[in-house]
């Protein structure tokens, strides 16, 4: 038997088997299940954790941009925060959706 056989339902008479259609949806559907739980799941949960993380924001938690600019943060509005970096304590406005992970949480720098 032919492995395009299994995919194109060629010929089911010549190989004996009229299932082999059924075979093609049922590996269909079991590939796509597996894509499922290794792609599309782990991405999804991913991304919840990165917008709570983006949510949580605070001033004085040190974050590492997407970009990697490391700063403190020392304003939040609503979609934008402030950040100081460097030695002049540059500010330096950003979306949120530029934050790429927090460093030091504002509660943790202060012990």
């Amino acid at each position: 038997m032919h492995i395009y056989n299994l995919f194109l339902d060629a010929e089911p008479a010549a190989t004996g088997g009229g299932g082999s259609g059924w075979y093609t949806i049922i590996m269909l559907v079991i590939l796509l299940v597996v894509f499922y739980f290794f792609m599309i799941r782990p991405q999804k949960k991913q991304e919840k954790e990165t917008n709570e993380m983006r949510n949580n924001l605070q001033v004085g938690d040190e974050i590492t941009t997407i970009g990697g600019i490391i700063g403190k943060i020392v304003s939040i509005k609503e979609e934008t925060i402030m950040i100081e970096t460097g030695k002049e304590k540059t500010k330096i406005r950003l979306l949120k959706t530029a934050v790429r992970n927090v460093d030091v949480k504002a509660e943790d720098a202060e012990d």
